[in-house]
């Protein structure tokens, strides 16, 4: 009897709390736990950015906020406690030092993930060394659900504001804290200036603290339509499936971007592994990514190059 028919769990968690690359990137698992337990309630417990994009999703009865209590706060963890209980059968999808200990919170239910006492633990070894993507699929097969080739993503395609086309993203944007992940945005801007002299319309995305760097890119190329801080991530995705392609660092809206299908440029410095990270996309040469040890030292004119 496989591992599926043993159980045919009708309460089932999903652990998957970011950050948003990483999120994105969960997509075809979802989709995959959703169509082997057709008939089960699912409950996402994630964490606060990404509830609005759970809830339009079409894998999930629930969506739950992880706070992510320190362990410190017994209030805090019981509370936490009383989201990871009562469940058939849990997948990690996270399968971080945190969540390892939600197995034994939760009173070690069936569990798919990365400890090893679990019932349905990820036993490869070289799983820490995986790409998000396969490694996921790789845990969902030893759990004995069936591979999801690529989502629909239907549901999130339409959504965002219509601009006239062509046009093409760009993302200067990355973690605040990670300056060297940022390709620097004057490059951005003389990459703008490219796209626009082609007819091909700059779109700045990111959130409301790069608008900054979108004031950088406007001032070498003022056609430059500024968006930070004025899309979710379902709008976002919506611009991104219907952009005729889009450039940026190593960033959330990126992995985004190549979810839905959109033509991508990641470019990666040394504070990244792009063979554990970078977006896949699902067609060949859909994703191209630079790696350079130092973005201050890629050009534009690379960057430019491989557009055309």
């Amino acid at each position: 009897m496989s591992k599926m028919q043993d159980a045919d769990p009708q309460r089932i968690l999903v652990i998957r709390l970011g950050a948003l690359g990483d999120f994105v990137q969960s997509f075809g698992p979802f989709e995959a736990i959703r169509r082997a337990h057709p008939t089960a309630r699912i409950t996402l417990l994630t964490t606060r950015p990404f509830v609005e994009l759970a809830r339009l999703a079409p894998w999930f009865d629930e969506v739950v906020v992880d706070q992510r209590p320190r362990w410190t706060d017994l209030a805090g963890l019981r509370d936490l406690r009383r989201k990871l209980v009562g469940y058939d059968r849990v997948y990690d999808l996270q399968t971080s030092g945190r969540t390892a200990r939600y197995f034994w919170l939760a009173g070690r239910p069936v569990w798919s993930g990365h400890v090893a006492v679990a019932r349905l633990p990820h036993a490869n070894p070289w799983r820490n060394i995986m790409h998000t993507r396969p490694r996921q699929r790789d845990q969902l097969r030893m759990a004995g659900v069936p591979l999801v080739d690529k989502p629909d993503l239907s549901w999130l395609t339409g959504a965002g504001p219509r601009l006239a086309q062509p046009y093409a993203l760009l993302v200067p944007g990355a973690a605040p804290h990670r300056p060297e992940k940022r390709w620097p945005a004057g490059h951005y801007g003389a990459l703008a200036a490219c796209l626009f002299a082609r007819g091909i319309t700059p779109v700045v995305v990111g959130s409301a603290a790069e608008q900054p760097l979108a004031a950088q890119v406007q001032a070498h190329c003022p056609q430059a339509l500024d968006l930070t801080g004025q899309t979710s991530l379902s709008e976002l995705a919506g611009l991104a499936a219907r952009a005729w392609g889009a450039v940026g660092n190593d960033t959330g809206p990126m992995h985004l971007a190549a979810e839905v299908g959109c033509r991508c440029i990641v470019l990666f410095s040394h504070a990244s592994t792009p063979s554990r990270t970078a977006p896949l996309g699902y067609r060949p040469g859909q994703v191209e990514v630079f790696w350079v040890r130092d973005l201050a030292f890629l050009s534009v004119q690379r960057v430019a190059a491989a557009l055309w």
